[in-house]
């Protein structure tokens, strides 16, 4: 019973990553779509927490769910989003269905061959979290290009307000209000 209920908890994780991704490739509604990216950026946080990763489950969650995917909701909510319900399919959809096929089959041959080494809990070394040593080392040893990115990410968020704004150059002497 103890060897099953990780296989289980592995499984349904892997289950939730992989029905969510599938939903969010063929879903209508681009807002559906978005949502069901959430489950599948959660479901990989909880893989990752699972497995010990925990900065990289963590950093899932806030980079991913707590930004990206935000802000994709965001810009689908102000782009006002039509949806175009659509019976077509394209020769493109079916194309990929066969590629997925094809790498499907392809890949079970050596998912049989493959050794699954399984280890007790005994074999398993403790686990420890590892944030604060990741911690440790950005604010120390690697503080310079930890500091490098963030101003490389102010500088793209800055052009990207610039961009945003889409204002009209004028020339120097005319004033906006007198040009048109």
């Amino acid at each position: 019973m103890d060897a099953l209920l990780p296989s289980l908890l592995f499984y349904a994780f892997a289950g939730v990553i992989l029905g969510s991704a599938a939903f969010t490739a063929f879903a209508r509604d681009i807002v559906h779509a978005a949502f069901s990216l959430l489950f599948t950026f959660f479901g990989l946080a909880c893989l990752y927490l699972y497995l010990g990763a925990d900065f990289v489950g963590l950093s899932q969650v806030v980079i991913y769910v707590g930004g990206i995917l935000v802000l994709l909701l965001f810009g689908v909510m102000f782009t006002g989003h039509q949806t175009q319900e659509t019976e077509k399919r394209t020769v493109n959809f079916y194309w990929g269905l066969a590629l997925i096929a094809l790498l499907g089959a392809g890949m079970v041959p050596a998912l049989l061959k493959a050794p699954w080494a399984v280890k007790s809990a005994a074999e398993l070394p403790e686990a420890k979290s590892t944030i604060s040593s990741i911690a440790t080392l950005l604010m120390t040893d690697y503080l310079l290009p930890f500091e490098i990115a963030s101003l490389l990410l102010l500088m793209a968020l800055i052009g990207a307000v610039v961009i945003a704004r889409g204002e009209t150059k004028t020339d120097e002497g005319e004033s906006p209000e007198t040009s048109a």
